[in-house]
């Protein structure tokens, strides 16, 4: 399945290097839970492989947040990652 990295999920004063919000195309929170624990990847223009996990929903509205093993770069938002089917 495909998605959509959207921000680095931060707070009013600080941003969180290796988390993200990511899109999926889901309406519900309830929808986003049943992805928690699935892998992500996410791939450099250059070819590099960064993965990490879905730790679980962010609000209402379908978003889901994802801990990457390091952190992904700038460039990375509005580009497209991959969930992993177990």
């Amino acid at each position: 399945m495909k998605g959509k990295v959207i921000q680095f999920r931060r707070g009013r004063h600080t941003i969180h290097e290796r988390h993200f919000l990511i899109e999926l195309g889901l309406k519900t929170r309830e929808d986003a839970e049943k992805f928690k624990g699935k892998e992500v990847s996410w791939k450099s223009p250059a070819g590099k492989i960064i993965n990490g996990k879905i730790s679980g929903a962010h609000g209402g509205k379908g978003l889901v947040r994802a801990i990457f093993e390091k952190g992904l770069p700038g460039q990375a938002i509005t580009t497209e990652v991959e969930v992993k089917e177990k």
